[in-house]
C-alpha cells in the first residue's frame, strides 16, 4: 500500500511527475472512477478472477488518486480515509465489536439502516430530515429508483403486495398509449416513460429481483442473440439492412430459440 501511495505522489510531483496526472482534478477523474467500478462488476459477472484482481487494483488506484489530490489541498489524506471507514464499520457493527445482539440478517439490515439514519441526522443538524436523504444523485437511475423506493417502504409508503406495482405498470402503459395520438408531446412521453420505468423497478423490488442486474443480463442476452442473427445472415449471404422487418422477425425467433437452447 505504501508503495502505491509513493507511486501516486511521484506521478503528481510538480517537477518530475506525469503531465497527464498533474492536469487531473476531482471532476476529471470522476468518469474514470465510475468506469472502473463497472469494470469490476463486469469481471465479477464473467467470473474472471484474474480480471477482477486487476480491476480492483484499478479501482483502488482511483481512491489513491483522490487521496493524493485532497492531501495537496490540505483537505485529508489516505490515512484519514482508512481511519474514517474503519471507525464507521466498527460503529455500525455493535453486534460484532460491542455487546449488542442481532437475531439474523434481516435484523442486522434494519439495525444498519438505523445507524445510517442517525448519522444522516447528525450531519444534517438544523435541516428538516427526510427519509430520502443521502440517496446519491450520481447513482445509475435504476439503482437510485430502487433505493428511493426502499427508503419510502421503510416508513410504510409501499404497495402491500406485488399486485400494486403490476396494476401501476398497466396504468402507465395506458397513459403512454394515450399520448401516442397525432399530437404527441415529447415532454409528456418522456415523463410517462419515466413513470413506467420507475414502476418496473418497483415490481422488480417486490419480486426480490435486482433491477440493475436484471437489465444487465437482458442486455447481454440481446447482444448474444443479435450476434447470432448476424452470423446466420452472413452464412446466407444476407445482412440485417437487406431484409424487411417481417423477414428479420422470423429469423430472429429461430435464432433466439437456438441460442437459448445452448
Amino acid at each position: 500500500m505504501q508503495q502505491l501511495l509513493e507511486i501516486m505522489a511521484r506521478l503528481r510531483d510538480p517537477e518530475r511527475g506525469c503531465p497527464w496526472d498533474l492536469e487531473q482534478t476531482f471532476a476529471t477523474i470522476l468518469p474514470h472512477t465510475i468506469e472502473e467500478a463497472y469494470e469490476v462488476a463486469d469481471a465479477i459477472q464473467r467470473g474472471e478472477m484474474s480480471d477482477l484482481r486487476d480491476e480492483l487494483g484499478d479501482l483502488l488506484f482511483q481512491i489513491v488518486f483522490y487521496a493524493q489530490m485532497a492531501s495537496e489541498n490540505g483537505a485529508f489524506g489516505f490515512d484519514e480515509i482508512v481511519s474514517g471507514i474503519s471507525e464507521k464499520m466498527v460503529r455500525r457493527h455493535p453486534h460484532v465489536f460491542g455487546s449488542e445482539k442481532v437475531a439474523g440478517v434481516a435484523a442486522q439490515s434494519e439495525a444498519w439502516e438505523r445507524h445510517k439514519a442517525a448519522e444522516r441526522k447528525l450531519r444534517n443538524a438544523g435541516v428538516p430530515p427526510s427519509e430520502l436523504d443521502g440517496v446519491a444523485l450520481a447513482l445509475p437511475a435504476l439503482i437510485r429508483a430502487e433505493k428511493l423506493q426502499k427508503r419510502a417502504a421503510k416508513v410504510g409508503f409501499d404497495w402491500p403486495s406485488v399486485a400494486g406495482p403490476l396494476a401501476k405498470i398497466r396504468e402507465e402503459i395506458r397513459e403512454i398509449e394515450a399520448e401516442l395520438g397525432d399530437q404527441k408531446e415529447p415532454q409528456r412521453l418522456r415523463d410517462e416513460m419515466g413513470d413506467l420505468l420507475f414502476s418496473c423497478v418497483n415490481l422488480a423490488r417486490h419480486l426480490g429481483v435486482d433491477a440493475e442486474s436484471s437489465l444487465r443480463l437482458a442486455n447481454a442476452k440481446f447482444e448474444q442473440r443479435f450476434h447470432a442473427l448476424e452470423a446466420h445472415l452472413e452464412n446466407q449471404g444476407d445482412t440485417v439492412t437487406g431484409l424487411s422487418a417481417d423477414q428479420l422477425d422470423v429469423i430472429w425467433e429461430k435464432v433466439k430459440t437456438e441460442v437459448d437452447q445452448r
